[in-house]
C-alpha cells in the first residue's frame, strides 16, 4: 500500500523501506488516514477551508526547510488559491529563521532560554489572505520555533481573529500533523540512503 509518505520519499513496493513500512502497518495506514482526513477530503470545511489547510500544512513544512513536504502543500495551494499562494510565498523569506526559541519558566531549565524572531504577518499578507488565516500563520511559527511560549494568550489571538474553537483545533492539529510528516520523512530520508 503506497502513501504520500512512501511517494515523497520515494519508496517503491517490494524494497527494504517499503518491507521496513510494512512491518508498522497501522502506523503506515493511520498516517495516511490523518492526512485524508486533515487534508484530501475534510470532513468539515467549516473549521477551515481547503485552501487553509494547504496553506497551513506548506506554512509549516517550508518554515521547516522540509523541500519535498512544502512542495507536495505548495502545488495543493496552488490549485484551491494561487493568490494565497503567491502571498505566502512573498512573505516566507522574512519568516525564516532557526530556533528553536522561548522561555522555560523559572527553573533549570531557565540556561535554555533563548529570544528570538516573534514573526508578525505583514500588513501586505494580511491584505491578501485576511486576519484569520494571517492569524493562523503567525501561530504556526509560534509552534514551529517558540513552542516554549505557546500560551492560552496564542489560541486566544486565533479565536480573536475569527476561528471557532473548532477551528483552533483543526489549526493545531494541522500544525502538528505537519510535524510528524517532515519528522518521518526525514527519518526515511537518512534510512533511504544508508541503505
Amino acid at each position: 500500500m503506497s502513501d504520500l509518505i512512501d511517494d515523497l520519499v520515494g519508496i517503491v513496493p517490494g524494497s527494504p523501506l517499503d518491507a521496513l513500512r510494512a512491518k508498522r502497518p497501522v502506523a503506515r495506514s493511520d498516517a495516511q488516514a490523518t492526512y485524508d482526513g486533515l487534508i484530501t477530503t475534510p470532513a468539515d470545511l467549516d473549521r477551515a477551508t481547503v485552501a487553509e489547510r494547504a496553506a497551513l500544512g506548506y506554512w509549516v513544512a517550508a518554515l521547516s526547510r522540509a523541500d519535498a513536504l512544502a512542495g507536495h502543500y505548495r502545488a495543493l495551494l496552488e490549485a484551491a488559491d494561487p493568490g494565497v499562494r503567491a502571498a505566502i510565498d512573498a512573505a516566507l523569506p522574512e519568516a525564516l529563521t532557526t530556533g528553536p526559541y522561548g522561555a522555560y519558566p523559572e527553573g533549570p531549565l531557565s540556561v535554555e532560554d533563548e529570544d528570538g524572531l516573534h514573526w508578525v504577518a505583514p500588513p501586505s499578507l494580511r491584505d491578501a489572505i485576511g486576519s484569520r488565516l494571517s492569524a493562523a500563520l503567525e501561530h504556526a511559527h509560534l509552534l514551529t520555533y517558540r513552542p516554549r511560549d505557546s500560551s492560552p494568550d496564542a489560541l486566544q489571538t486565533l479565536l480573536d481573529a475569527g476561528w471557532s474553537t473548532d477551528g483552533v483545533v483543526t489549526v493545531s492539529q494541522l500544525v502538528a500533523f505537519t510535524h510528524f510528516q517532515l519528522r518521518v520523512i526525514a527519518g526515511l530520508s537518512v534510512l533511504k540512503e544508508a541503505i
